[in-house]
């Protein structure tokens, strides 16, 4: 989501080309997980609770990239993911609001 509010389209990680899709699964799970009361493996309940701490702990790793515009990129996405995992009903897809922020910041 970092790289889609940058303007790129796709970002190859760990050698495999990733772009809206894979973030569209991840988050559609997380979603998922949240709002049916999934627990992981360790016994921990998967609640925004958990996926604020893991939100957060990335953000602070992108901290250290010192390149502005890719934390800035990235705090949006962290609100966008935040925003999507507390929503009521599911969002379809996430490109729908990430397009309407793009859209209202360049007005």
């Amino acid at each position: 989501m970092e790289a889609w509010f940058r303007g790129t389209g796709c970002v190859p990680l760990f050698n495999l080309m990733e772009d809206a899709a894979t973030a569209e699964i991840s988050r559609t799970q997380l979603w998922q997980w949240v709002h049916h009361g999934c627990h992981l493996k360790d016994g921990r309940k998967v609640d925004e609770a958990l996926c604020d701490r893991i939100i957060q702990e990335e953000l602070d790793r992108a901290n250290t990239l010192n390149d502005p515009a890719r934390h800035a990129a990235y705090e949006k996405a962290a609100r966008l993911a935040r925003e999507l995992i507390r929503s009521k009903t599911f969002v379809s897809f996430l490109t729908i609001p990430a397009y309407q922020q793009i859209v209202s910041e360049g007005k």
